[in-house]
């Protein structure tokens, strides 16, 4: 026997590829090919914790779905065919319609060095301003309301001041779900300092409110109302700083005055925002009597028609009470890719310029023009992101180049991008994954490294920049997107400002850029951006630089947290900070009678914007593996939709069908959809294709947490479960939901048609004509006739039951099973989660009976995945909790490892533990009133007292069990 050989493979640092957090991991390659992946506990950031999704980083570096080679219409070519069919392309439609018929569209996925080129190239010598990114859709209001406070995009805070705090604010994010490591964060804070005020503010009931100890559930889209009436409430209380406000800010007088014609009136205000007096109260005397405040605010606050008016609310409040740039204070904007920071302070939007200056300042304008020796600056902004695809839509873009992000998912009215896509002469599509719902539309792909293997550098919420390094060789002919664009940029005839040899140097350019001398600069005394202790660096010093939090004005020795705005002078003109004066308008969008309800989107806990990399992961799939909508009891009853069916969702822009969550967790006349799914792995899940294209006129940003819907259920006849080794062809199903699992992909099947009717369809996917019949009819288990078919190479076992619509087959070569389907009229009253690993599984007795039973036995039964990170099913946690007489969530996941991982799945854990608790607790009342009926009157059995069995799908008991 030979013992395993240990890994001595050195761990490499690098950055997370997801939200805005920026933890900082260690990797190191396993000889599967794929990562081994732990958090680095010397990165400020995370100090070693990481979520779900970061710790399966290392399942995602696989083959499956991969972008290889480049193509023209389809048909595969080589780079230099490629690379000169877009630069020529790009050129004649310069040269026939000028500079502003073409655009960029970029992502918040790309490497500052990436974003820095793409600027470069649009702006400094095509000529336009046609460049923006998916960066719009998170955190342009905040941005705008950053340069409307500050004079410029700055976060004055960093992480350690979450530690610092005295009472933390989370609104507009289900931080939880959305920013795990900061939740957890934050939940250490708790558990050590327990007098610290946690307030959640948000429509809904998330995991974050876990932590919290006030929940403000306010209407959607009221958050000016709220902190306007905030404002007011310091103001009347004498909590205003007024020495603060008279030495360092502007506007206070007026912006008050708009504040009170909100606010002034505690009851009214209540009313409009929907909540309870007395937690409106309990809020603002927590705020004005709490000196070390942190306001986290995130998607929930940006994405709004209102967007940049709600985040000026906030900062007025943290100026009026000078609580900004001291530790344990400050507003903070919490970005949510892991590169929305770089992509601001390179000039990835279609308003700005590189290095925090601005298209409509000559002297920026000059020292641009000097510095990347140019005469084609562009002078105007381009369009952004909603305005770039109208653009194309009308026809007046005629090419564009999208990299690494997939608008026909993620913009709203997403039916209509599609379309302009379609229409458009020339579309440009960079990415590493093959088939996307954006991709479908491109005339010409360039396949492009994917995270692991592509090297750069990333910027945090907090300001700090972070190394991407290589981990593994790149599969196909995939490139750097920078090296990308330099080569079509050389073929355009700019090769002398595009002829960087590595990423150090695209890096080196950029981080001199921030020192150009702002000495004449009438509109801007001094910076906040300075990377010039980070210029001149070595190869080896880019390769091992640290984390480093700007401005780096020197060479930093050691990690710094640093905070900007402590000397109370801002970047604008006078030094001094501007109030901004906010009033309160409804979203855009209107509810009516034909659209009553209000549709809100967002994030789940385990997987990323358009699942092209967390769906890779098997067990980021197996939490929440189908699209659903979250309803409340009142609105399912009143719409006639149950729990577990499938609901059309409609409005003026598009449609959805998705499962049926009946939840206490939103409230009556409230909807809530994840964001995730595409046409790639769901017939009709696309939340965008429903989202009001309605923007912020300040900033752009779409409104994605208000549109107007109508709901009703949406009939059929039988369901299926179908695993395949392959992609299936589902152009002739109804309803469908693609779910990679290990070594394949499980569909989720709804038909309107009869049970037999979809059998036939679903049939040719798990058939092969040499595989004998192993049949069995509905009233019996395996014959002697399947005994003895296992010792046939290829078999398959079926069962079907006609009078009850249910057929169940599988076909097996050796002890692989190698597809097989579910079929009944109604699959959703019990769990299927053990159908997921079964192409996977060897299969043996309890695979076999799994499959024609249809339910699962033996290790299979561990039931619905709650943990992803230790993989710990449901059923393993309820029979923990029964045969081990577990009380706390501690003594769950001491025996289970369920909730040892990242943390994220603890709120539900405690539901779990809660609901299990209460039906033993149900037991045994109704084992003590079957005892007490033995030795009573009737009469008296009715009048004993009675706890109800059940309640409303995540509703909070009123009970607490077990303490």
């Amino acid at each position: 026997m030979t013992s395993a050989v240990p890994n001595i493979t050195p761990w490499t640092k690098s950055t997370c590829a997801y939200c805005g957090v920026g933890c900082g991991l260690e990797a190191r390659p396993k000889s599967n090919g794929q990562l081994e992946i732990r958090g680095d506990k010397d990165h400020p950031a995370n100090y070693g914790r990481l979520c779900s999704k970061g710790m399966a980083l290392g399942e995602t570096v696989i083959p499956d779905g991969r972008l290889l080679h480049p193509s023209i219409s389809g048909v595969r070519t080589d780079w230099n065919s490629a690379l000169d069919h877009v630069a020529k392309s790009f050129q004649e439609t310069i040269a026939e319609h000028g500079p502003d018929s073409v655009a960029f569209y970029v992502s918040g996925q790309l490497l500052t060095e990436d974003y820095y080129v793409a600027n470069k190239l649009m702006k400094g010598f095509i000529g336009s301003g046609n460049i923006d990114t998916n960066s719009r859709l998170c955190m342009s209001s905040s941005v705008a309301g950053h340069k409307r406070a500050f004079g410029t995009d700055t976060v004055p805070g960093c992480y350690e001041d979450l530690e610092l705090a005295d009472m933390i604010v989370i609104t507009g994010s289900n931080l939880a779900w959305c920013h795990p490591v900061l939740y957890q964060r934050i939940k250490a804070v708790k558990e050590l300092r327990p007098e610290v005020k946690v307030v959640s503010i948000d429509p809904r009931v998330t995991d974050t409110c876990e932590v919290a100890d006030l929940h403000i559930a306010l209407q959607p889209g009221s958050d000016v109302a709220l902190f306007n009436g905030l404002l007011s409430h310091l103001a009347s209380c004498q909590k205003v700083d007024e020495h603060y406000v008279q030495e360092h800010t502007e506007g206070y007088n007026r912006a008050l005055m708009h504040a009170l014609e909100d606010g002034c009136n505690a009851d009214a205000l209540a009313e409009t925002l929907g909540v309870r007096l007395d937690d409106l109260k309990q809020f603002f005397d927590w705020f004005a009597h709490t000196e070390k405040v942190v306001t986290l605010y995130s998607q929930g606050v940006n994405q709004s028609s209102r967007g940049a008016d709600k985040v000026n609310s906030i900062l007025n409040c943290h100026l009026a009470t000078g609580r900004i740039g001291k530790p344990g204070c400050g507003p903070f904007s919490l970005t949510g890719q892991p590169n929305a920071m770089g992509g601001r302070e390179v000039g990835g939007l279609a308003n700005t310029l590189a290095a925090h200056m601005e298209l409509d300042n000559p002297y920026h304008h000059q020292l641009v023009s000097n510095y990347w020796q140019t005469d084609n600056l562009t002078a105007t902004a381009g369009y952004k992101a909603i305005d770039l695809f109208d653009a194309i839509d009308r026809g007046q873009i005629k090419a564009v180049w999208i990299m690494a992000t997939n608008p026909v998912v993620s913009l709203p009215d997403a039916d209509k991008i599609k379309r302009a896509l379609t229409h458009c002469p020339l579309v440009v599509v960079s990415d590493c994954i093959a088939d996307t719902d954006t991709t479908r539309c491109a005339d010409v792909l360039l396949p492009a490294q994917g995270w692991s293997e592509k090297s750069g550098t990333v910027t945090n919420s907090e300001r700090r920049i972070s190394r991407q390094r290589r981990l593994l060789p790149t599969p196909g002919e995939g490139k750097p997107d920078w090296w990308i664009m330099c080569e079509v940029a050389k073929r355009m005839g700019f090769g002398h400002a595009f002829n960087f040899l590595h990423e150090g140097e695209v890096f080196d350019e950029y981080a001199r850029m921030t020192g150009l001398d702002y000495s004449n600069d009438q509109l801007q005394v001094n910076r906040d951006l300075d990377l010039t202790g980070l210029s001149g660096l070595s190869t080896k010093e880019y390769a091992q630089m640290p984390p480093q939090q700007w401005p780096v004005p020197q060479k930093a020795t050691r990690i710094e947290h640093k905070r900007l705005f402590a000397d109370g002078r801002f970047f604008t003109p006078n030094g001094k900070a501007q109030f901004v004066a906010v009033r309160y308008k409804a979203p855009a969008s209107k509810l009516s009678n034909k659209y009553p309800l209000s549709l809100n989107s967002g994030r789940i806990r385990d997987q990323w914007h358009t699942m092209t990399r967390t769906g890779l992961s098997t067990r980021l799939g197996a939490h929440l593996p189908e699209p659903y909508i979250s309803v409340n009891q009142t609105d399912a009853e009143l719409y006639g939709l149950e729990n577990g069916k499938i609901a059309a969702l409609s409005n003026e822009w598009g449609y959805a069908r998705i499962r049926v969550d009946v939840s206490s967790k939103v409230a009556p006349g409230q909807l809530f959809m994840p964001i995730h799914w595409t046409g790639v792995m769901a017939s009709a899940g696309r939340v965008c294709s429903l989202v009001s294209p309605d923007t912020d006129a300040v900033s752009g940003q779409p409104e994605f947490k208000f549109t107007p819907v109508a709901i009703k259920p949406w009939h059929y006849e039988s369901e299926a479960l179908l695993l395949s080794p392959n992609v299936i062809d589902t152009q002739d199903l109804d309803y469908w939901v693609r779910q990679k699992v290990d070594g394949g992909y499980l569909y989720r099947v709804a038909s309107r048609e009869a049970p037999e009717v979809l059998e036939q369809k679903l049939k040719p996917y798990c058939q092969t004509p040499t595989a004998p019949a192993m049949h069995t009819g509905a009233a019996h288990h395996p014959s002697a006739q399947q005994v003895h078919g296992r010792h046939l190479n290829s078999r398959h076992l079926y069962y079907s039951s006609p009078s009850r619509g249910q057929y169940r087959f599988a076909l097996i070569n050796g002890q692989q099973l190698r597809g097989c389907y579910l079929i009944a009229p109604n699959l959703q009253n019990q769990d299927f989660d053990w159908v997921q690993p079964l192409l996977e599984e060897p299969v043996d007795d309890n695979v076999e009976r799994s499959i024609l039973t249809g339910v699962a036995s033996g290790k299979l039964a561990q039931g619905k995945t709650i943990c992803a990170c230790k993989q710990v099913g449901k059923t393993t946690i309820c029979n923990a909790i029964r045969e081990q007489h577990l009380a706390t969530i501690k003594q769950v996941s001491d025996c289970t490892g369920a909730g040892t991982g990242c943390g994220t799945c603890v709120p539900e854990l405690q539901q779990i533990l809660n609901e299990e608790l209460q039906q033993i607790l149900n037991e045994e009342l109704q084992q003590g009133l079957n005892k007490e009926q033995t030795a009573k009157p009737q009469s008296a059995i009715k009048a004993l007292p009675t706890t109800p069995l059940k309640h409303a799908t995540g509703a909070s008991l009123a009970i607490n069990v077990g303490h």
